[in-house]
């Protein structure tokens, strides 16, 4: 085929992947992407190959992390110009990842629809843990509205992934077969494709925890709707505290808990003690209590902190140093902290962000407590590493809970995108998580990632909801990845097995 009909397909069926994930949700583009790559990938000249893979990748990646443009451009400074080639820039080595695939499908030959699934579980790993990682776009996370969501609690959105690969290599033999009229195989593709379909949405009403009605919490959910550019300007500071101090008054003796989004009052935490103080005093008055999103120095370590605290609690009373504190560990490059500081804060203002010198909390932390209930929590981009969220897991969790600041992208895919992954941990973990943002999408969510309510995005308002925790382990809350990575060792193994095998036997013929 012409190496330009191959490229164009490479392109477009990347970007097409994009339409996948939400706010599109048209989750079947999944399998038409990747069978785009897979048909790239099998391409017989492997530099073909390698750089039709490259253009899929980047008209995936660049698409699917656009939103990055709005925080580099419109909030870091950077000229529309610079935005977009740091996009690019990130794109490209992102596509180091699908090359690095389809290298390993060309170096060994791969013919086995299970090889190619277990080959992107090992990228898609890498992906995710190199330079600290980053997971964004996995293809499973398309999959929550799909009839194959049941598998996401017991191998997690990496399962979701490697279900995805494996069916859309399937798919991509299956039309093979047909062209070719190899009806056998056919036959082979469409009894795998029916089994595993009927086993993922069996196992889907399966109920892995159980729901605990009397313990449920009448939740609110603060969204101050504070654009980013002002939110960070010293004389809107009050104009800030006045939005939230009137929500949370409104609400006061009336809701259980009353949740505030990351960084809520913008200024540190540290100087402001007053007004927690009497927020503390009031709150216990009125039996309710409020979480909030700080900015706040440890003066022991000295280190600057992203994090979550509360007011109201009786067996936590309000003071800087208490115990009932979740601090951010995971970080975002460039937006929270600089790396090679000294080398690229100088270079643009792009690297000079506001708040971009926070330093991370510990990897594991005690359950953060109200109302007697207990969270796990996750502070905006730490939503999409899913393992980070389960280690933090304890017996007693009753709710998952995440607090975000998604004015950084504006009106883009990326809070739609964001959400997604939230949705997922609920289903992967079996806990309802809340999610309180400043602008939107704030939700609540229940234990199967379906949400019950949602506040209108970009606009000041609240939003309250019974939440009723769960008991009981998911698979997946159990043993996390695991499964699915061993699983992938096997059938990898047990292909270099009977490829030996074979050779060592036609070497015997001969």
């Amino acid at each position: 085929m012409n190496k330009l009909i191959v490229y164009l397909i490479a392109l477009i069926s990347g970007v097409i992947g994009v339409f996948a994930f939400s706010p599109f949700d048209y989750w079947g583009l999944a399998y038409v992407s990747l069978g785009g790559l897979l048909f790239v990938a099998k391409n017989a000249k492997k530099s073909t190959a390698l750089f039709a893979t490259f253009l899929w990748s980047m008209g995936f990646f660049c698409f699917g992390v656009s939103w990055l443009n709005v925080s580099i451009h419109q909030f870091g400074g950077a000229s529309l110009g610079v935005s977009y080639l740091l996009v690019g820039l990130l794109s490209a080595y992102l596509a180091l990842y699908p090359m690095l695939f389809t290298y390993l499908v060309q170096r060994f030959q791969v013919q086995s629809t299970v090889i190619f699934a277990a080959l992107w579980t090992l990228t898609e790993f890498l992906r995710s843990w190199v330079f600290t990682g980053f997971p964004w776009l996995q293809f499973g996370y398309t999959q929550i509205d799909s009839p194959f969501y049941g598998i996401a609690p017991i191998f997690g959105v990496t399962g979701m992934t490697f279900f995805t690969v494996w069916a859309s290599a399937v798919i991509f033999n299956f039309v093979f077969s047909l062209s070719k009229k190899q009806w056998n195989l056919v036959g082979v593709n469409v009894l795998l494709l029916l089994v595993v379909g009927g086993l993922s949405a069996y196992v889907g009403k399966v109920n892995f925890v159980q729901p605990k009605e009397d313990k449920g919490l009448t939740v609110t959910l603060a969204q101050g709707n504070i654009e980013q550019n002002l939110k960070w300007d010293p004389e809107y500071l009050y104009a800030t505290v006045d939005i939230y101090q009137k929500q949370i008054l409104a609400h006061l003796g009336k809701s259980d808990l009353i949740i505030l989004p990351e960084s809520a009052l913008p200024t540190l935490e540290n100087s402001i003690t007053p007004f927690f103080e009497a927020l503390d005093r009031v709150a216990k008055e009125k039996n309710t209590e409020v979480m909030i999103g700080t900015v706040y120095r440890d003066e022991q370590s000295g280190k600057l902190l992203n994090s979550i605290v509360t007011a109201g609690n009786p067996d936590f009373p309000y003071e800087l140093t208490t115990k009932n504190r979740y601090s951010k560990h995971h970080l975002v490059p460039f937006g929270e902290y600089v790396p090679l500081e000294s080398l690229l804060r100088p270079l643009n203002s792009v690297f000079n962000l506001p708040m971009s010198a926070f330093q991370s909390g510990d990897a594991i932390q005690p359950s953060f407590m109200a109302k007697q209930h207990a969270f796990a929590p996750a502070i905006c981009y730490e939503i999409i590493f899913g393992e980070q969220l389960r280690e933090n897991l304890k017996k007693e969790t009753d709710y998952l809970l995440t607090i975000s600041n998604d004015a950084w992208f504006g009106d883009s895919i990326g809070p739609w995108q964001h959400l997604q992954m939230a949705r997922m941990r609920a289903l992967e973990l079996g806990k309802p998580l809340i999610r309180a943002t400043n602008t939107g999408i704030s939700v609540f969510i229940d234990a199967k990632g379906n949400i019950e309510a949602q506040a209108p995005q970009f606009e000041e308002t609240t939003l309250t909801h019974k939440m009723v925790p769960t008991e009981g382990k998911t698979p997946y809350a159990a043993l996390g990845n695991l499964p699915i990575y061993v699983l992938s060792l096997i059938f990898v193994l047990l292909r270099g097995f009977t490829t030996l095998l074979k050779r060592r036997l036609n070497l015997s013929q001969k």
